[in-house]
């Protein structure tokens, strides 16, 4: 019986090395057509044939779904799927599955470059030089330190946080961990409220539900030792971004490494942004090649079963 090729729509502004392992997925399996983001007509026209929508960050709404008739399954490229409509695909009969795995190795290294670059200034340092100074301003230097012999705690314990645990570990770190879907786990496993009192490096590695939005608000930030650390590679929403600018000017939290925003885009100044406390990059802990590799191997896996017939892996709607 001859194959199906699905053809699937990707709207992402992609590099040129994302572009060439886009291509290089079997076309007898399936048909990744990818548009520019900005590309709204373009998206609407593909969306009219389209039985796969590959979903990286923009919403997944219902009203984008009714777009494509044919569609069959939105494939999260990584894991959250707070930004899916799951109620109306599941009345519409449209699987949803997420790629759990695909991106642990960089969204855990980056949390760890996020860790180094608060700690040891890398950012203002290296913006000084660059701009023809050679001597360190002493304030940059002024509490710098090592992730050695501090205490590193992790909010939430699956596969980035377990990864980072083992990093973080080998640079001589006391890691402890709060999850209570977590099961057997290698660190200590303590309340948040311990964690809260007890770490040097507060690291978030949850998804975004009504639980946990906010999870790190004005009083849990109050709560945390004098100079803690917070880094953010998992959801905006996450943090009482407010609470957290007022911490950073009180220097109570001596500095964020934030890779999500509250707001993607934001659509105006965001105070965090402006902080010269913040290192920041615009959620992209996920973006390596290696991560599309594995991504491209899961794209065309799923859609082989769903030509076929067969169950979908790592269905989550």
């Amino acid at each position: 019986m001859k194959a199906v090729t699905m053809k699937a729509v990707l709207p992402y502004d992609a590099s040129p090395s994302i572009r060439a392992i886009i291509a290089a997925a079997p076309t007898a399996t399936v048909d990744i057509v990818r548009l520019d983001e900005a590309d709204r007509d373009g998206l609407l026209g593909e969306l009219a044939t389209a039985d796969v929508f590959l979903h990286v960050l923009a919403p997944v709404t219902a009203d984008l779904m009714r777009r494509a008739p044919k569609l069959r399954l939105v494939q999260k490229i990584g894991i959250g799927v707070d930004t899916i409509d799951l109620a109306f695909a599941k009345q519409s009969g449209i699987a949803v599955c997420n790629m759990p795995g695909t991106n642990t190795a960089a969204v855990a290294e980056l949390a760890l470059g996020l860790m180094l670059a608060c700690l040891r200034r890398i950012v203002p340092i290296s913006n000084d030089l660059t701009g023809g100074g050679w001597s360190v301003r002493p304030e940059l230097l002024d509490g710098a330190g090592e992730i050695g012999q501090r205490c590193v705690g992790l909010i939430g314990y699956g596969a980035v946080a377990r990864r980072l645990a083992t990093a973080v570990r080998a640079l001589g770190a006391r890691v402890i961990a709060h999850d209570p879907m977590a099961g057997e786990a290698d660190v200590e496993m303590v309340s948040l409220d311990r964690l809260l009192a007890e770490a040097d490096i507060v690291s978030l590695h949850v998804p975004l539900t009504p639980q946990t939005r906010a999870l790190l608000d004005r009083d849990r930030i109050a709560r945390m030792k004098p100079g803690t650390v917070i880094v953010n590679t998992a959801r905006g929403p996450l943090i009482d971004e407010a609470a957290l600018v007022e911490a950073l000017a009180s220097r109570h939290i001596a500095a964020a490494g934030l890779d999500v925003l509250a707001e993607e885009p934001p659509r105006g100044p965001n105070p965090l942004l402006a902080s010269p406390h913040v290192v920041a990059t615009p959620h992209i802990a996920w973006m390596t090649d290696g991560t599309w590799r594995r991504s491209i191997a899961v794209i065309v896996e799923n859609c082989r079963r769903l030509a076929a017939g067969e169950p979908l892996l790592h269905r989550v709607v």
